[in-house]
């Protein structure tokens, strides 16, 4: 018998729906081209900011 491997991708598709969405509003509310790389870059890094904001406002 070989080895089973089970393995999960879902946490990889919201991420990259996620990504997709935010890219696609930050860019679309970007008011130059500087601003649209920054909103780029902030969609790359949404969990992150999503998490701080939470934090913030939940006082944690």
């Amino acid at each position: 018998m070989g080895k089973r491997i089970n393995s999960n991708a879902t946490g990889g598709s919201v991420y990259g729906l996620g990504f997709i969405g935010a890219a696609v509003y930050y860019i679309s509310t970007a008011t130059g081209f500087w601003m649209g790389v920054l909103g780029f870059l902030k969609a790359i890094v949404w969990p992150a900011l999503l998490v701080y904001e939470a934090l913030r406002h939940f006082g944690g």
